[in-house]
């Protein structure tokens, strides 16, 4: 039996370990955290992130050879022999680079206690999202050790969709280890290898050099965010031409060179890692002296706040230029559906400027409220949470969806209009519902990249 270990116990690290557990039970894995009420809550029937198909992988192997801990953490690094680190690496706020590059405190704070409580060689897994040649640092702190151990430092960042994390891991599209191409390197490549083949297909284990695997998480997720806001930035030209965004998505996704992935017009983007990783490599192109390349990537981010503050826009002046006072209800809170996860979500940006407007606003998401409460701060004394849908758009003005949920799309909406304030309005930011039905209703209906449908234009443009 191999001891691995992971630091960290977050939406990467629970997941992830669940399933190597899952799948090789001929291994320990141990999860570590210095948070004991997270670890508290990956050993209870409540785990502290949701995730589909995830509680079902723990209880599999919870107890068998999957264990959470964030007691004697020490010892645990001690009797690893493979370690990935898994901890928080957010944007600088602070100092050089502050907005932009990452903040590796954590990171080498890790990798010295990893030294300092380390009596044997380790392999050591990057598994967070870290700037390309970070593992060149790692490697330095770990390896110049009086005692002469040798730490192999690989990387293997994750590919994970949040709402599917689950099914990404056990049918990965891709699994990408680095490594130095030295002996030493090559065998604890093989090492990693071996263990994924447990269930992977060895054809979608790739294995590159160390700053190839470094750099891929960071361009991976700057594609897909590319990909967002270019038909987000279509979207405000259909509204204006009366062109349909979903049309022409549809258009464009079936050429083949395109495909269809990512060509979904919304409220924009969120999550913990399209606008952090795409900073970071804003980031590492300035110091690079590339500042054209670097101007290109940052213009994915301008677009999506230029598509959030759009669609508030938009919602003010459909209802007659104020929303002061108003009762408006948020379908959503979490960044995408099937997760807990409010990181940057859109919903909680827009829920911050309707609360500029002096808005009433009512926040409503079957998993994400507590969560959001966290992130809304001093905010959220402002905000009423509600979990039933049909109570939170009881009276109010104007509904939001701002969360793709399939139980949004699924709701008794002329049960909902009939209990609104009239005139009634629907704002569609993910475009999941049937806008020529609630129209038929009573509702004025704006949705993403189409024509608004609606019963008189109160205000004319």
């Amino acid at each position: 039996m191999t001891n691995i270990l992971c630091i960290g116990a977050g939406y990467v690290g629970g997941p992830t370990m669940a399933v190597i557990a899952k799948h090789c039970p001929q291994h320990k894995i141990t999860v570590i955290d210095i948070n004991p009420e997270r670890i508290a809550a990956w050993n209870s029937d409540q785990l502290p992130i949701y995730e589909p198909g995830l509680k079902e992988v723990v209880d599999i192997a919870r107890g068998r050879n999957l264990f959470f801990t964030a007691t004697d953490i020490d010892e645990h690094i001690n009797q690893a022999e493979i370690i990935f680190v898994s901890v928080n690496t957010p944007t600088k706020t602070f100092g050089q680079g502050a907005g932009r590059a990452a903040d590796l405190q954590f990171w080498e704070k890790t990798a010295r206690q990893i030294l300092r409580n380390s009596t044997t060689p380790k392999i050591i897994i990057e598994k967070s999202t870290l700037p390309v040649r970070t593992a060149e640092a790692m490697s330095q702190i770990l390896n110049t050790n009086p005692n002469g151990l040798h730490f192999d430092v690989l990387s293997n960042p994750e590919f994970l969709a949040e709402g599917s994390a689950i099914h990404d891991l056990e049918n990965p599209d891709r699994v990408l280890i680095g490594g130095h191409n030295t002996p030493s390197g090559q065998a604890a490549v093989q090492t990693i290898v071996d263990l994924y083949a447990n269930w992977v297909p060895r054809e979608r284990i790739i294995t590159t050099n160390l700053w190839s695997s470094e750099l891929s998480k960071l361009v991976a997720n700057a594609f897909l965010a590319q990909r967002i806001s270019s038909i987000n930035a279509i979207s405000a030209l259909c509204e204006k031409t009366g062109a349909d965004v979903e049309e022409v998505a549809y258009a464009i996704g079936t050429d083949t060179r395109i495909g269809p992935r990512f060509l979904k017009a919304s409220v924009g983007f969120g999550g913990s890692c399209f606008k952090k990783d795409i900073l970071n490599l804003v980031y590492l192109c300035e110091m690079q002296g590339l500042t054209e390349v670097a101007a290109y990537w940052e213009q994915v981010l301008k677009m999506n706040e230029y598509q959030e503050a759009r669609f508030v826009a938009n919602m003010v002046h459909a209802m007659f230029n104020t929303l002061a006072g108003k009762r408006i209800a948020l379908f959503g809170a979490a960044f995408k559906a099937n997760t807990s996860d409010t990181r940057e979500s859109p919903a909680l940006i827009v829920c911050r400027e309707l609360l500029d407007e002096h808005a009433d606003v009512v926040l409503c998401d079957p998993y994400a409220l507590e969560n959001a409460r966290t992130d809304l701060g001093a905010q959220s004394s402002r905000v009423t949470f509600e979990l039933d849908p049909y109570q939170a758009a009881k009276g109010a003005h104007a509904i939001a969806i701002l969360t793709e949920w399939a139980d949004f799309a699924a709701l008794d909406y002329q049960r909902i209009f009939d209990a609104m304030a009239h005139p009634a309005f629907i704002f569609d930011g993910r475009n999941i519902l049937n806008h020529q039905a609630l129209f038929e209703m009573g509702f004025n209906v704006y949705a993403v990249g189409k024509e608004p449908r609606v019963k008189f234009n109160a205000i004319s443009s």
